[in-house]
Order: structure tokens, then sequence, then C-alpha cells
């Protein structure tokens, strides 16, 4: 009796309210068992693209030949902790998994003067390049991913508040690096160099050359010899 004397008393805007808070959420959850597949979900996210036109600041001419890549995967075990906390209380330790390229090229556009020889009956040809270099570390965002992480609560409470932008730009940089230093090691300079070679020898003889010489590397330095007269003292090159 207490209870219906109760409810008869409420107001009848509260009473207005209450049943249609009770309606929107019988309606939602009617929605989400999808029992009620004609009515569309007014709480369902749509995404929409308002990016403006793509701007073209500037055009450069490449005269690189790009003769070999390489592509490397590294896990980078980034620990972040306190000096005199427990890592349960302030730390960071992530295992993230970093892919990415990278190219080897000849830089053609700094070919000097004299490098390039060719005999007067246009049969034999003679090129000195510059030895093959490395491009930057371009890392691939879409098969880059986090193993695992594990916070401390600290950690929690700041992830929590703000962004974690500056922990994944870190351990993109730290990939990027690791994966540079490790092609350095490999024969990825040494290919792109074996690879312009092949390409400008075919190149030439297309074009009638019977006898292409392609060398890589600085041209031989003129030293004085003990009478008094320059001479050439060649210098090592690869291939």
């Amino acid at each position: 009796m207490a209870t219906q004397y109760t409810v008869s008393r409420m107001p009848w805007w509260v009473r207005t309210i209450i049943g249609v808070v009770v309606l929107g959420l019988l309606f939602v959850l009617l929605g989400k068992a999808n029992w009620l597949p004609g009515l569309p979900n007014p709480f369902a996210e749509t995404t929409k693209d308002r990016s403006g036109p793509v701007l073209l600041k500037s055009i450069q001419d490449m005269n690189r030949f790009e003769g070999a890549s390489g592509n490397f995967e590294v896990v980078v075990d980034l620990d972040k902790d306190a000096k005199y906390l427990p890592d349960v209380v302030r730390g960071k330790r992530t295992l993230y998994v970093g892919a990415g390229s990278v190219d080897a090229y000849v830089d053609l556009g700094t070919i000097k003067e004299g490098a390039v020889t060719v005999s007067d009956d246009r049969k034999t040809a003679s090129l000195r390049l510059p030895h093959a270099a490395l491009e930057r570390t371009a890392l691939d965002t879409k098969h880059s991913y986090v193993v695992s992480q594990s916070r401390g609560f600290f950690d929690r409470v700041g992830d929590f508040f703000g962004s974690d932008t500056g922990n994944v730009q870190q351990l993109n940089e730290l990939a990027a690096q690791k994966i540079q230093d490790a092609a350095k090691q490999t024969e990825l300079t040494a290919r792109a160099e074996t690879n312009t070679r092949t390409m400008l020898q075919g190149l030439l003889t297309s074009l009638g050359f019977t006898s292409v010489t392609v060398t890589f590397g600085p041209p031989p330095t003129a030293t004085p010899s003990p009478s008094g007269k320059a001479s050439a003292t060649p210098s090592a090159t690869k291939g």
C-alpha cells in the first residue's frame, strides 16, 4: 500500500521522464540484441571523411637508380622504470615489432666531368660512378605493432588522462634506427652496384656499344712522382 501511495503522489512530469528513459533503454537493448532488425540503431557510429584537398608542395627531379631494396623486421624491447620505485608502481615495458625497408641507390646526378669516356668509334665506353648509398628507413606502420605492454599504477593513470603518442613515436624511431644499422651490415650497397652495372651495360649495348666498363668509387688522385712529375695512383674500386 505504501508503494502504491508513493507512486500515486509522484508528479506527472517525473513519471513521464521515467517512462521515456525506460522506453529508451528498452529500445537500445532490443536493438543490440538485433530483435528489431527493421529499426535503425540510433547509437550506431558512422565515419565521415572531412579532409581537405591534397596540396602539391614541390616536385624534385630524381637522378638516382634504386638498385636494391631490403625488408627488415626487429623486436624492440623498451623498458622505462623509476630508479627508486618498483615497476608495479612506476614503470613501463613494451615489446614492439617494427617492420620496414631500406633502399640502396646510386646517385647518377653527381657524376663529375671526365667520369664517362667514349671511344671515337663509339664502340667502347667507360663509366666511373659513385658508390651506392642507403636511403633512410621507410617504416611500415601497417605491419608494425605492439606485442605486449606492462605498466605501473602511475603509468596507467597517466595514460588514462593523456595520450601515448610520445611512446609510440619513440618506438618507431628506435625500430627505424635499428633497421638502418642492420642494413649497413648487409650486401645491399654491393647488390645495388651490381644491378646498376648490369643495367648500364645492357642499355649501352643496345645502343651499339660492344665494350662497356662500369666502376665505382672516386677517381684516382694525382700524386707527385720522385722525378717531380705527377703520376696517377689507382684507387680501389668495387667490381
